[in-house]
Protein backbone atom coordinates (compact mmCIF):
# COMPACT_ATOMS: atom_id res chain seq x y z
CA UNK A 1 0.00 0.00 0.00
CA UNK A 2 1.39 3.41 -1.01
CA UNK A 3 0.92 6.63 0.89
CA UNK A 4 -0.75 9.55 -0.84
CA UNK A 5 2.44 11.35 -1.88
CA UNK A 6 3.96 8.19 -3.39
CA UNK A 7 0.71 7.40 -5.20
CA UNK A 8 0.53 10.88 -6.71
CA UNK A 9 4.18 10.69 -7.78
CA UNK A 10 3.51 7.37 -9.52
CA UNK A 11 0.49 8.89 -11.26
CA UNK A 12 2.54 11.81 -12.55
CA UNK A 13 5.07 9.41 -14.09
CA UNK A 14 2.52 7.20 -15.89
CA UNK A 15 2.21 7.92 -19.65
CA UNK A 16 -1.40 8.47 -20.68
CA UNK A 17 -1.66 5.77 -23.35
CA UNK A 18 0.09 3.22 -21.15
CA UNK A 19 -2.42 3.97 -18.41
CA UNK A 20 -5.32 3.50 -20.82
CA UNK A 21 -3.94 0.23 -22.19
CA UNK A 22 -3.30 -1.25 -18.76
CA UNK A 23 -6.47 -0.24 -16.94
CA UNK A 24 -8.30 -3.49 -16.36
CA UNK A 25 -10.97 -4.52 -13.88
CA UNK A 26 -9.39 -5.31 -10.51
CA UNK A 27 -11.87 -7.31 -8.44
CA UNK A 28 -9.61 -8.79 -5.76
CA UNK A 29 -8.95 -6.00 -3.28
CA UNK A 30 -7.29 -5.71 0.09
CA UNK A 31 -9.38 -4.50 3.05
CA UNK A 32 -6.76 -1.84 3.93
CA UNK A 33 -8.22 1.69 4.09
CA UNK A 34 -7.79 4.16 1.26
CA UNK A 35 -6.71 7.69 2.27
CA UNK A 36 -9.52 10.25 1.77
CA UNK A 37 -7.10 12.40 -0.25
CA UNK A 38 -6.85 9.65 -2.88
CA UNK A 39 -10.63 9.23 -3.01
CA UNK A 40 -10.84 12.96 -3.62
CA UNK A 41 -8.12 12.76 -6.30
CA UNK A 42 -9.83 10.07 -8.35
CA UNK A 43 -13.22 11.78 -8.05
CA UNK A 44 -11.65 15.05 -9.16
CA UNK A 45 -10.49 13.24 -12.30
CA UNK A 46 -14.12 12.29 -12.87
CA UNK A 47 -15.13 15.95 -12.89
CA UNK A 48 -12.98 16.56 -15.98
CA UNK A 49 -15.19 14.35 -18.14
CA UNK A 50 -17.10 16.00 -20.98
CA UNK A 51 -20.78 16.83 -20.61
CA UNK A 52 -23.29 18.43 -22.92
CA UNK A 53 -23.49 22.16 -22.33
CA UNK A 54 -20.87 21.68 -19.60
CA UNK A 55 -23.77 20.77 -17.28
CA UNK A 56 -21.56 18.53 -15.10
CA UNK A 57 -24.50 16.55 -13.70
CA UNK A 58 -22.41 14.14 -11.62
CA UNK A 59 -22.09 13.44 -7.91
CA UNK A 60 -19.82 10.92 -6.19
CA UNK A 61 -20.81 9.25 -2.92
CA UNK A 62 -18.02 7.27 -1.23
CA UNK A 63 -19.33 4.67 1.19
CA UNK A 64 -16.54 3.73 3.60
CA UNK A 65 -18.11 2.94 7.00
CA UNK A 66 -18.01 -0.85 7.60
CA UNK A 67 -21.67 -1.16 8.57
CA UNK A 68 -22.74 0.82 5.50
CA UNK A 69 -20.55 -1.24 3.18
CA UNK A 70 -22.12 -4.37 4.60
CA UNK A 71 -25.61 -2.93 4.00
CA UNK A 72 -24.75 -2.64 0.30
CA UNK A 73 -23.03 -6.02 0.16
CA UNK A 74 -25.97 -7.82 1.76
CA UNK A 75 -28.19 -6.61 -1.09
CA UNK A 76 -25.67 -6.87 -3.90
CA UNK A 77 -24.65 -10.46 -3.19
CA UNK A 78 -28.02 -12.21 -3.76
CA UNK A 79 -28.78 -10.01 -6.77
CA UNK A 80 -25.42 -10.91 -8.28
CA UNK A 81 -25.78 -14.65 -7.72
CA UNK A 82 -29.25 -14.60 -9.25
CA UNK A 83 -27.86 -12.74 -12.25
CA UNK A 84 -24.83 -14.95 -12.82
CA UNK A 85 -26.55 -18.28 -12.24
CA UNK A 86 -27.05 -19.07 -15.93
CA UNK A 87 -23.42 -18.31 -16.71
CA UNK A 88 -22.24 -20.53 -13.85
CA UNK A 89 -24.24 -23.40 -15.35
CA UNK A 90 -22.85 -22.69 -18.82
CA UNK A 91 -19.31 -22.72 -17.43
CA UNK A 92 -19.70 -26.38 -16.44
CA UNK A 93 -19.32 -27.23 -20.12
CA UNK A 94 -15.67 -28.26 -20.73
CA UNK A 95 -15.75 -26.21 -23.92
CA UNK A 96 -16.50 -23.00 -22.02
CA UNK A 97 -13.58 -20.56 -22.54
CA UNK A 98 -11.21 -20.56 -19.58
CA UNK A 99 -10.70 -16.79 -19.85
CA UNK A 100 -14.42 -16.24 -19.26
CA UNK A 101 -14.38 -18.73 -16.41
CA UNK A 102 -11.52 -16.79 -14.82
CA UNK A 103 -13.41 -13.50 -15.12
CA UNK A 104 -16.45 -15.14 -13.58
CA UNK A 105 -14.46 -16.37 -10.60
CA UNK A 106 -13.13 -12.86 -10.01
CA UNK A 107 -16.63 -11.36 -10.21
CA UNK A 108 -17.95 -13.96 -7.77
CA UNK A 109 -15.07 -13.21 -5.40
CA UNK A 110 -15.92 -9.51 -5.50
CA UNK A 111 -19.60 -10.15 -4.77
CA UNK A 112 -18.82 -12.49 -1.88
CA UNK A 113 -16.25 -10.10 -0.36
CA UNK A 114 -17.87 -6.78 -1.21
CA UNK A 115 -18.32 -5.90 2.48
CA UNK A 116 -14.51 -6.02 2.86
CA UNK A 117 -13.82 -3.53 0.05
CA UNK A 118 -12.76 -0.25 1.71
CA UNK A 119 -14.54 2.12 -0.69
CA UNK A 120 -17.81 1.65 -2.57
CA UNK A 121 -18.02 4.69 -4.81
CA UNK A 122 -21.45 5.47 -6.24
CA UNK A 123 -21.76 7.75 -9.26
CA UNK A 124 -25.05 9.59 -9.63
CA UNK A 125 -26.32 12.50 -11.68
CA UNK A 126 -29.22 14.82 -12.35
CA UNK A 127 -31.71 13.70 -14.93
CA UNK A 128 -32.51 15.98 -17.86
CA UNK A 129 -35.94 15.96 -19.46
CA UNK A 130 -36.71 12.94 -17.32
CA UNK A 131 -33.77 10.81 -18.48
CA UNK A 132 -30.39 10.07 -16.83
CA UNK A 133 -27.48 11.90 -18.44
CA UNK A 134 -25.55 8.69 -19.08
CA UNK A 135 -23.59 10.34 -21.90
CA UNK A 136 -21.85 12.41 -19.22
CA UNK A 137 -21.83 10.03 -16.27
CA UNK A 138 -20.01 7.11 -17.88
CA UNK A 139 -17.14 9.24 -19.21
CA UNK A 140 -16.80 10.46 -15.62
CA UNK A 141 -16.75 6.84 -14.45
CA UNK A 142 -14.00 6.01 -16.94
CA UNK A 143 -11.96 8.97 -15.75
CA UNK A 144 -12.24 7.69 -12.17
CA UNK A 145 -11.13 4.20 -13.26
CA UNK A 146 -8.13 5.65 -15.10
CA UNK A 147 -7.23 7.77 -12.10
CA UNK A 148 -7.40 4.70 -9.87
CA UNK A 149 -4.98 2.99 -12.23
CA UNK A 150 -2.65 5.97 -12.11
CA UNK A 151 -2.45 6.17 -8.31
CA UNK A 152 -2.19 2.40 -7.87
CA UNK A 153 -5.70 1.64 -6.64
CA UNK A 154 -7.70 -1.29 -7.92
CA UNK A 155 -11.23 -0.70 -9.18
CA UNK A 156 -13.95 -2.06 -11.43
CA UNK A 157 -17.21 -0.87 -12.92
CA UNK A 158 -20.41 -2.46 -11.63
CA UNK A 159 -24.02 -1.56 -12.36
CA UNK A 160 -25.88 -4.46 -10.76
CA UNK A 161 -26.98 -2.33 -7.82
CA UNK A 162 -29.55 -0.68 -10.11
CA UNK A 163 -31.68 -3.81 -9.59
CA UNK A 164 -32.34 -2.37 -6.13
CA UNK A 165 -31.57 1.17 -7.25
CA UNK A 166 -34.51 3.00 -5.68
CA UNK A 167 -33.73 1.49 -2.30
CA UNK A 168 -30.02 2.27 -2.42
CA UNK A 169 -30.54 5.76 -3.84
CA UNK A 170 -32.94 6.64 -1.02
CA UNK A 171 -30.47 5.15 1.46
CA UNK A 172 -27.74 7.36 -0.04
CA UNK A 173 -29.99 10.40 0.34
CA UNK A 174 -30.28 10.98 -3.40
CA UNK A 175 -33.41 12.73 -4.70
CA UNK A 176 -35.53 10.92 -7.28
CA UNK A 177 -34.20 13.10 -10.11
CA UNK A 178 -30.59 12.21 -9.29
CA UNK A 179 -30.31 8.40 -9.62
CA UNK A 180 -27.08 6.47 -9.33
CA UNK A 181 -25.82 4.70 -12.44
CA UNK A 182 -22.69 2.88 -11.28
CA UNK A 183 -20.87 1.57 -8.26
CA UNK A 184 -17.09 1.31 -8.26
CA UNK A 185 -15.53 -0.96 -5.61
CA UNK A 186 -12.13 0.63 -4.90
CA UNK A 187 -9.18 -0.59 -2.85
CA UNK A 188 -5.56 -1.62 -2.96
CA UNK A 189 -5.20 -4.44 -5.51
CA UNK A 190 -4.22 -7.97 -4.63
CA UNK A 191 -3.08 -8.48 -8.22
CA UNK A 192 -1.52 -6.00 -10.60
CA UNK A 193 -2.51 -3.91 -13.54
CA UNK A 194 -1.65 -5.35 -16.93
CA UNK A 195 -2.84 -5.07 -20.49
CA UNK A 196 -6.12 -6.98 -20.85
CA UNK A 197 -6.84 -9.24 -23.79
CA UNK A 198 -8.53 -7.27 -26.54
CA UNK A 199 -9.43 -7.83 -30.17
CA UNK A 200 -7.07 -6.09 -32.59
CA UNK A 201 -8.32 -2.61 -33.43
CA UNK A 202 -8.41 -3.55 -37.13
CA UNK A 203 -11.15 -6.06 -36.30
CA UNK A 204 -13.46 -3.28 -35.15
CA UNK A 205 -12.27 -0.20 -37.07
CA UNK A 206 -14.04 0.69 -40.32
CA UNK A 207 -13.79 3.65 -42.67
CA UNK A 208 -16.88 5.19 -44.25
CA UNK A 209 -19.13 2.08 -43.85
CA UNK A 210 -19.47 -0.99 -41.64
CA UNK A 211 -18.42 -4.22 -43.42
CA UNK A 212 -20.32 -7.22 -42.04
CA UNK A 213 -18.12 -9.65 -44.00
CA UNK A 214 -15.24 -8.78 -41.67
CA UNK A 215 -17.17 -9.65 -38.54
CA UNK A 216 -17.10 -13.20 -37.20
CA UNK A 217 -20.08 -14.91 -35.60
CA UNK A 218 -18.35 -14.62 -32.22
CA UNK A 219 -19.29 -10.95 -32.31
CA UNK A 220 -23.01 -11.80 -32.19
CA UNK A 221 -23.03 -11.82 -28.42
CA UNK A 222 -26.05 -13.24 -26.69
CA UNK A 223 -24.41 -14.96 -23.77
CA UNK A 224 -25.88 -16.27 -20.50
Amino acid sequence: MMDTSAALAAAAALPLLEGIRTTRAIRRLKPDPVPPDLIRTVCEAGTFAPSGGNRQPWFFIAVTAPERRRWVADRYRPAFHAYIGRAVEAAKDPAYPEAKRKNMRAAIHLADHLHEVPVLLFVAGWTRRGAPQIQALFPAVQNVLLACRAVGLGASLTTLHVTFGKEVDAWLGLPENCPSCAMLPIGWPVGRYAQPVRRPVDACLFYERFDATRVSRRDDRDEP
